[in-house]
């Protein structure tokens, strides 16, 4: 494959790693460099002969820096079709010299705004020439080298470039000015001006890995990471051991690694996820005996299931969760103890998520739908008990209301319609997914029975239970089956035009009723 030589190389970077050595590099390959402020004072403190930007344009650089390549000098030598008879007139007319390589990296907008900078230095920190270079670069790929990556470096300083090379330099080169501006444009957006939904979203992210198949092996799928700040969680964790994580592993780990950070300021819990949906949720004084109360809401379900701590994994623990099937756990951190016992499991993975993040955190969620994009704010949305409104003539007791609360937690992290049975801190049944609310109270009664029966106990844990409802009840049927169950304490956001007639229902039954005046759809 045919190689154009470089002759000249303009260098002009922030982050100056690697540039010294590829300096020398081109330098004994007998290109000529050219480069601006620190970067040529870098490259002329290691001893190479380095000409001035200025002397090149016949301008200083001007106004504190902020003008210094913008001229037709540079951008004529970046541009100039080669073999264009009338490009090349032009260029010798007007003195412009032809440049072959052009190795840049911009201003660390996003590393200012992330340390806290003031206004004046962040809109300072706003590259102007390095992104109109790297522009005139790429689009003249034909002819012209743009690096961006000190990964590339290695390539440019053997001295020449094939078409490939200018290719693929070319294609990263517009997706960081892509980045770049959708970085500053996120800026002003929602930092700046403060909108909710700015009239264009600019959103950039970076493929982190590809992944073995999507929701199914006939399709594709690869993780992409957020290019600007965002809040840790499953993409940041480090898996410390086990195979690859699938489409459905990050999706399910996701799910529980949001729920259990609901209590990541409370007593040692367990969340297990199957199917993006909590089978089990428990708090004890103890992580392993909160694992096994979770374990006991729906062990059949738990099987090949996805666990989340929010407590570092204690090797009683570990020791309890190998006893079955487990896909991953999650948790803040890892006893060494714990770490030994896992790895006798060659095929459970084991995240290490570290700070749990904040479940009142803001944000935006997006949702592809055919021909556009549904974007929403997070459901950062809780109640306290300060907020509850009791609407029965009983009011509940301080159990039940402890109950109520916990049971409503899980329950916004259940697809809708959501049912969830509680009792001492743990659940009892969950009814996930149905069309109906009804059958939602039935499923979660039929696996507090299943389960009761598998754990020899001597009735189901929804006797003397409250039961959450993500949504209103819309009829009594819904409710009285929660009664039927054996729940004697109802939560729910209310709102129904049938209020009135499910609470004289929980009244008839002697229920204590609240209303949180929120829900929790989860589709």
């Amino acid at each position: 494959m045919t190689s154009i030589p470089i002759r000249r190389a303009l260098l002009s970077v922030s982050d100056k790693t690697g540039i010294v050595e590829l300096g020398q590099a081109l330098a004994a390959k007998g290109v000529e460099l050219v480069s601006t402020g620190g970067t040529a004072k870098a490259l002329r403190d290691a001893g190479l002969d380095v000409r001035d930007i200025s002397d090149l344009t016949g301008f200083p650089e001007m106004m504190d820096g902020r003008v210094k390549t913008l001229h037709p000098v540079v951008h004529g030598g970046l541009l100039a079709v080669r073999d264009d008879a009338g490009h090349m007139a032009s260029a010798s007319e007007h003195a412009i010299g032809m440049i072959d390589l052009v190795v840049v990296n911009l201003y660390p907008f996003a590393q200012t705004v992330a340390k806290g900078a003031d206004r004046d230095e962040i809109i300072e920190n706003i590259d102007i020439g390095g992104p109109s270079m790297v522009r005139s670069a790429a689009k003249n790929h034909a002819y012209v080298a743009i690096v961006t990556d000190p990964v590339d470096y290695a390539i440019v300083a053997k001295g020449e470039t094939t078409l490939d090379d200018r290719k693929r330099f070319a294609a990263k080169a517009y997706a960081l000015t892509a980045q770049y501006d959708s970085t500053i444009a996120s800026w002003f957006a929602f930092a700046d001006q403060g909108e909710r939904f700015p009239e264009t979203l600019p959103l950039v992210f970076k493929r982190g890995e590809e992944l073995r198949y999507g929701e199914n092996p006939h399709q594709s799928a690869a993780l992409y990471l957020p290019t600007g700040p965002a809040a840790p969680g499953i993409a940041q964790a480090e898996q410390l051991q086990g195979k690859e994580l699938s489409y459905n592993n990050y999706n399910d780990a996701d799910a529980a690694l949001e729920l259990v950070s609901e209590f990541r300021d409370g007593p040692p819990t367990v969340v297990i996820v199957k199917h993006a949906n909590p089978c089990g949720v428990a708090t004890a004084e103890t992580l392993v005996d909160a694992y096994k109360a979770a374990l006991a809401c729906d062990s059949v379900s738990a099987f090949g299931g996805i666990i989340a701590l929010n407590r570092p994994l204690d090797a009683d623990t570990a020791q309890a969760i190998t006893d079955i099937f487990t896909e991953v756990v999650v948790a803040p951190g890892a006893s060494d103890e714990a770490k030994a016992i896992f790895a006798t499991k060659k095929n459970l993975r084991l995240l290490i998520c570290g700070e749990l993040p904040n479940p009142a955190r803001p944000g935006l969620m997006l949702k592809t739908i055919a021909g556009g994009a549904l974007v929403q704010s997070r459901d950062s949305g809780r109640v306290t008990q300060d907020a509850l409104k009791v609407v029965t003539q009983r009011a509940p007791t301080g159990q039940e209301l402890a109950d109520c609360l916990f049971a409503w937690t899980v329950a916004k992290h259940v697809k809708s319609n959501a049912i969830v049975y509680a009792k001492d801190g743990s659940t009892a049944g969950v009814g996930a997914g149905q069309m109906n609310r009804l059958e939602s109270a039935r499923i979660a009664a039929w696996k507090a029975k299943d389960a009761a029966e598998k754990a020899g106990w001597a009735e189901p844990r929804t006797i003397g239970s409250a039961v959450a409802s993500d949504a209103f009840f819309p009829f009594a049927d819904g409710l009285l089956a929660a009664v039927e169950a054996g729940a004697t304490a109802v939560i729910q956001p209310g709102g129904s035009i049938r209020d009135e007639e499910v609470i004289a229902a929980a009244d008839d039954a002697g229920l204590a009723m609240v209303f949180t005046g929120m829900r929790h759809f989860r589709h």
